[in-house]
């Protein structure tokens, strides 16, 4: 298993807690927690080597252009950078609204 971790600054806040995808073959998980905090960590698990080069490209891409304060952690099960951006466009997108959260 590799461990990859960013912090970058963040000045917006989300509003709810998200769980999108599931760990599995080629797929990954997106868990985003609400912090306080100016900034965001993002914690990336992934049993495929080699590859920091390509996720550093999409997660700096991604938090720059989406500046969000929260903490992040991604479970990866060999997923594409395409299948990387729509989950954690799925994880924005489910934070944000309240019409997603039943509690």
């Amino acid at each position: 298993m590799e461990k990859i971790s960013y912090t970058f600054p963040a000045s917006k806040q989300i509003e709810h807690f998200a769980h999108v995808g599931v760990v599995g073959s080629g797929d990954l998980e997106v868990i985003i927690k609400p912090t306080n905090h100016s900034k965001t960590n993002i914690t990336i698990r992934t049993g495929i080597r080699g590859y920091k080069t390509i996720w550093e490209s999409v997660i700096h891409r991604f938090f720059q252009e989406h500046d969000i304060s929260a903490e992040v952690k991604i479970n990866d099960f060999g997923a594409t950078p395409g299948v990387v951006k729509l989950r954690l466009e799925q994880a924005l997108e489910v934070s944000c609204h309240d019409k997603y959260n039943k509690n």
